[in-house]
């Protein structure tokens, strides 16, 4: 049996750590309505940029002199995995999940005879990954130490895929994160980048279609869009994958520190029961002295 010194250490360091992660909680809840506003606003743009892309890139995508990144080297060889996950920890299943989801992808495809790359961006992705395909990885972003994502940060994962691509590095480039579905649920997502999924975005939509008069040509006005389309999809996701991290953070905290409360509970009452049994020792030797007497 534990002494009584022991179990007041214990009780004092249990109540430190609630506080702590208390205090994480707080901070995550308020860090997780920014980063959900953010995440929220960025959907609409990026699915209607994906949409008029979807419709300007049709029309092109069958020219020999459409550009690489709608349609892409036109070999399914080499496959580049961009997998977005937290730089830190402590939010339970979030980088793991992802981690998951990306092993499996690579393992799939693998299997199929592909060469697979790994560009993580993320510190917990890079160290999930490097356990197991440490050969796969072919460059990390981080983006540790930074308050806030910006467009720039996105811009900079996006300059560093073209650069791959216009390198001949690889051949299809799929964008692997958490997408924010609630404060609770976390959904691991797969969305390819290179080539442009043109026919999926236009089997997606319903309803009337709108038509488009480009001005200058349609090459033209790809040479920017394209570029930018890249790092508005990459700039949704690490918003998105922001989003998630928080939410999956203050939840794990809130079942932290609820545990920490029932362990210094259960720690409370063993000790009473100590200094309760202890108490009775005292008095039994004492009364046994005197009668002794």
């Amino acid at each position: 049996m534990p002494s009584l010194k022991a179990l007041r250490g214990r009780i004092n360091s249990v109540k430190s750590t609630r506080k702590i992660t208390q205090a994480m909680k707080m901070v995550a809840a308020a860090k997780l309505r920014r980063a959900q506003s953010q995440a929220e606003q960025a959907r609409p743009y990026a699915e209607r940029m994906a949409r008029m892309l979807a419709s300007l890139g049709a029309s092109v995508a069958g020219s020999p002199s459409a550009p690489p990144l709608l349609v892409g080297t036109g070999r399914d060889q080499v496959h580049l995995l961009v997998v977005v996950t937290a730089d830190r920890g402590l939010a339970g299943p979030f980088n793991t999940n992802v981690g998951r989801f990306a092993r499996n992808r690579i393992r799939a495809l693998e299997a199929e005879g592909k060469t697979v790359k790994v560009l993580s961006v993320g510190r917990k992705g890079a160290s999930y990954l490097k356990r197991e395909f440490p050969r796969q990885i072919v460059g990390e972003i981080s983006f540790m130490g930074k308050k806030r994502i910006g467009f720039e940060d996105a811009a900079t994962v996006a300059e560093r895929i073209t650069a791959m691509l216009e390198a001949g590095e690889f051949d299809v480039c799929t964008l692997i994160y958490n997408r924010f579905q609630s404060v609770i649920t976390q959904v691991a997502t797969a969305q390819r980048l290179i080539p442009a999924p043109l026919p999926e975005a236009e089997a997606a939509s319903t309803g009337p279609q709108a038509l488009y008069e480009y001005e200058p040509a349609e090459e033209e006005i790809l040479a920017t869009l394209l570029p930018r389309n890249l790092a508005i999809q990459v700039y949704r996701a690490l918003l998105e994958n922001n989003a998630g991290f928080y939410g999956s953070q203050m939840n794990a905290m809130d079942n932290a520190t609820r545990n920490a409360g029932e362990m210094i509970n259960k720690l409370t009452l063993n000790y009473n029961r100590t200094r309760q049994a202890n108490i009775t020792k005292e008095l039994i030797e004492i009364i046994s002295g005197a009668e002794a007497v």
